[in-house]
Parts: structure tokens; C-alpha cells; sequence
């Protein structure tokens, strides 16, 4: 027996023979609905259940997704009595109760047990870590206390620390610890439970990005997130992994490893709450300090969840009306009012460029000319009657340093959302005052006009671009090809 373990385990609680409840299958982390004013949305959770009731072999509320951590007592009380008495009779409900301390997990199984849970999830303690010895004796205390099913739940990203290899071997003797959710991605650390338990545990994956290869690596099932969002995609990957159909089974995990990503990425219930609420299954923001958007998750984030939805038919594809600007380029500035005819008697330059693919389509139509004639008018008055959505930008090369010739940044796509404008207003400006800079330096750009000189570039973004590195990329090229042309002609 391993030195942390208690000095003496009574026989009844050591494993039996007979058959006793084995987690698996496709589990959604719920998340939990509050109303505007944070309460919790009884409604709202219902609905949710319903959602995925058709879908899936069990729930989980109040985990890591659920925000369990910024709820009361109470609140997790209330959400896990809701969600048995709407799914109980047809599938079980593992409730999750962890704490920091072992006096609070205890209070916590107890109630999950008196109010007909199936099992527990049960978190190692976080924020004061114990030692081994401490974490055995947190899970012991707590399956002594009761007489529900036991699940362990190893997440390191959130507690900062593993369940060692070997407080899980001797944890796995104990009756009523039955499973093991691991959310690590760590595949080492979840093979090499597998082999150190030999079957005392059923593992179950908690991490989206590796359902597939844990599945094929023994593991019973999976506590997810993204359950929740596309459970149907879950359930026919595992009944192809049962079935020995690891080929299909892949292109099913690469259909969503994106999705699965972002989910990971962004701490899973801020973001898997964005994805519900696109679908029209409503459950709220997330629970102060956690914001829905622009803290931890940005709005391209958002927006890639949005595409990612419209490529699974979970939602309606958004309609953005765009097109590239056509006809002779001296005719595509009359909307900034510079015309042909001014064009052709001051000596105005042009150039355009187009590069890359949807949705990171760029287009860059440039003009050219003294701050004396047109274009100086024309630059003047985009700056000072701005259109809305439209919103001309100038181009610097670091904060409080711009470009010269100075540099206007007009886009020809109006900009509807604060995504779109994070683009423009990000690395299409950054890419822009590169392009310049480089072309300066290799004098293409004349020293003497970059004083006497000013330039306007109209660009054209897709409405739907997300790749940030890509965009700046494109426009880099495209501005660069753009000043080529009107300078080289």
C-alpha cells in the first residue's frame, strides 16, 4: 500500500465483484441559464435539457462548464434537483459536487444523494493544494460519505495540478469510486491510467479536441461541452469507434475538431453559451467576472463559432451582401468625389490589387495625388463627414506615428459589427502602413513626394474574415502591388 494511502481501509468500501454502475456514452457538461437579473433560469435549463434529451445517455450539471464555481450552496442544489426531476426517469444525472474542501464536496454528495442523482463528479481540491496523501484522503472522506457512485474529475488546467498515477491506482480499490472524468488532453497521463487501473475505472474523456484517439485508447465515453452543442456528432463517433470504424470516425472528429478547439480554448461555457444562443436554445450570459465577449473570448472568436455553427447546419447561414468593386479603375472613386476628369487633368496616380481566397478576400484600389488638388480634398472630407459604417481610418505605423505620405483607409464593405471593424481597424491598417514603409525604403515611393503627396487607399475586406495573419498577409501584398502600379507607371 502507497504511503499516502489511510492506514486502514474497511472492507466495505474496498471493491466487490457484483455489478455496480459504469459510467459512459455521450454526457453534455451543462452549462447553467441565468436571467438578466443572475438568477438561475429554471426555464431556461429545462429547455436545455430538452434539447438534449433525445441525444444523449446522460447530463452533468454544475462542473467546470456549469460556472459551479460562482455558485451558492443553494443554486447548485436547485440546478441539480431541476435537471432530475426533468430527466431522471430516462437517463442518470451525475451531479456534480466538488469543492475546495472536503467538508463542502461531503455536504454536497449528500444532498445529490438524497435528491436521486446517479453519481457524483466529484473535482480535485484546487486553489490550496493538498498533498497526495490529502487529495486520497478528500476522495476517500467524500465515497465514505455516501453511497452514490464516485467520479473523479482531473482537469490540471483549472486546479493546476494532476491526479497522480498512483492516488488514482489505489483510489481505483475503493467500491464506489467508479470512474474518472480526465479533461487534461494529456493522452500519456490517460493511457497510462488505463493501464495502471486495468478496468477498476471507467475513464471518461472531458477534453474535445481528443474524444477520438482517447475512445480508440479504451476510454467508456465522454463528458463534454460540446455535447451540448452537437451530441448527435458525439454518438455517431462513438458507436463508429465501437464498431471499429476508425476511418469514419475521423472524418466526424476533424468535422468538428475547430469547434471542439474554441470550446477548449476559451474555458468551455462562455463560449459554448455563445454557440447556444445562436441556435436559439437561450441560456443567458455567463456569470460576473466571466464576460460573453471581448474578455477572454474576442469578437473574431465569436464570429468563427457563428461559421463553424452555419458548416454543421446548426444555424441559418447570415446573408452579407459584398462584391469586389469592378469597371475602370479610374471610375471606382467617384463615391469619395474625385472624378475622371480630375483624375485625368491633375496628374492623380492609381492602382489596384486583389489577392487570397474567401473569406480572406482583399482588394485595394489606390489614388494618389497632391494635398493641394482633389485627393487632399477628397482626404479632407472623409475625415470630416464620415460615413457610418464606413468610417475612414488613418494609417500609422506605431501608436502616435503615422505614415508618409499620409495615408487614408477607406472601407468599401460597411462595416456592420465590431468583428469586421477589429479587421479593418487591426491588420489590414497594420499591413497598409507596412507596404508603404517597405516601398519607401525601396524607393519606389519618391522621397520627394512624401511630404507633397497624399494617398487614399479604398479597401475591400470579405465581411466574413476571421484569420487575422492571413488578412494582414493579403493586404500586405495587395497595397504593395497597388503603390507598385501607380508609382512604377
Amino acid at each position: 500500500m502507497c504511503a499516502h494511502k489511510i492506514d486502514s481501509i474497511p472492507s466495505e468500501v474496498l471493491k466487490m465483484t457484483h455489478e455496480r454502475y459504469r459510467p459512459g456514452g455521450v454526457n453534455p457538461a451543462l452549462v447553467t441559464p441565468f436571467t438578466r437579473d443572475d438568477r438561475i433560469d429554471e426555464e431556461a435549463l429545462r429547455n436545455l435539457l430538452r434539447f438534449v434529451r433525445p441525444h444523449v445517455d446522460g447530463v452533468v450539471p454544475c462542473g467546470t462548464t456549469g460556472e459551479f464555481v460562482n455558485m451558492s450552496h443553494a443554486e447548485r442544489r436547485q440546478v441539480l434537483e431541476v435537471c432530475i426531476d426533468e430527466v431522471s426517469d430516462e437517463m442518470p444525472v451525475i451531479a456534480g459536487t466538488g469543492a475546495a474542501s472536503t467538508r463542502e464536496a461531503i455536504q454536497l454528495a449528500r444532498h445529490a444523494e438524497q435528491a436521486g442523482a446517479a453519481a457524483c463528479l466529484v473535482v480535485a481540491p484546487y486553489f490550496l493544494h493538498p498533498s497526495d496523501k490529502g487529495i486520497y484522503q478528500h476522495f476517500y472522506e467524500v465515497a465514505r460519505a455516501v453511497d452514490l457512485p464516485i467520479i473523479l474529475y482531473n482537469i490540471p488546467q483549472t486546479v493546476d495540478a494532476y491526479i497522480s498515477r498512483q492516488v488514482l491506482e489505489d483510489l481505483s480499490e475503493i467500491e464506489n469510486i467508479v470512474g474518472l472524468k480526465d479533461s487534461s488532453g494529456d493522452l500519456p497521463y490517460t493511457m497510462e491510467v488505463l493501464e495502471m487501473t486495468q478496468g477498476r475505472l471507467d475513464v471518461l474523456v472531458g477534453h474535445d479536441e481528443v474524444v477520438l484517439p482517447t475512445l480508440a485508447g479504451g476510454c467508456r465515453g465522454m463528458i463534454l461541452a460540446s455535447a451540448q452543442v452537437f451530441p448527435e456528432i458525439w454518438q455517431d463517433l462513438f458507436r463508429k469507434v465501437q464498431q471499429g470504424d476508425l476511418k469514419a470516425a475521423r472524418k466526424l472528429q476533424l468535422k468538428v475538431q475547430k469547434l471542439a478547439r474554441i470550446f477548449v480554448r476559451h474555458g468551455g461555457g462562455v463560449a459554448v453559451k455563445a454557440a447556444l444562443n445562436m441556435m436559439g436554445v437561450k441560456v443567458g450570459r455567463p456569470r460576473r467576472p466571466l464576460k460573453p465577449v471581448g474578455g477572454a473570448m474576442i469578437h473574431e472568436t465569436r464570429a468563427e463559432i457563428q461559421l463553424e455553427l452555419e458548416k454543421l447546419g446548426k444555424i441559418q447561414p447570415q446573408e452579407m451582401s459584398w462584391a469586389m468593386p469592378e469597371g475602370p479603375l479610374a471610375h471606382r472613386f467617384t463615391d469619395i468625389g474625385i472624378t475622371v476628369e480630375m483624375i485625368e487633368s491633375n496628374g492623380i496616380l492609381l492602382g489596384s490589387a486583389t489577392e487570397g481566397e474567401d473569406p480572406e478576400t482583399v482588394g485595394i484600389d489606390l489614388i494618389v495625388g497632391p494635398k493641394g488638388g482633389p485627393v487632399g480634398e477628397a482626404y479632407a472630407r472623409q475625415l470630416t463627414h464620415p460615413s457610418h459604417g464606413y468610417e475612414a481610418l488613418t494609417t500609422i505605423a506605431e501608436p502616435n506615428l503615422t505614415v508618409k505620405p499620409s495615408t487614408l483607409i477607406v472601407p468599401t464593405v460597411e462595416l456592420v459589427n465590431l468583428r469586421q471593424a477589429s479587421m479593418v481597424y487591426g491588420p489590414t491598417q497594420a499591413a497598409v502602413a507596412k507596404a508603404i514603409l517597405d516601398n519607401i525604403e525601396e524607393k519606389i515611393i519618391p522621397p520627394d513626394t512624401l511630404d507633397d503627396k497624399l494617398m487614399i487607399a479604398k479597401a475591400t475586406i470579405h465581411p466574413r474574415a476571421l484569420d487575422r495573419h492571413q488578412l494582414y498577409a493579403k493586404v500586405r501584398a495587395a497595397m504593395d502591388s497597388a503603390i507598385r502600379m501607380a508609382f512604377e507607371a
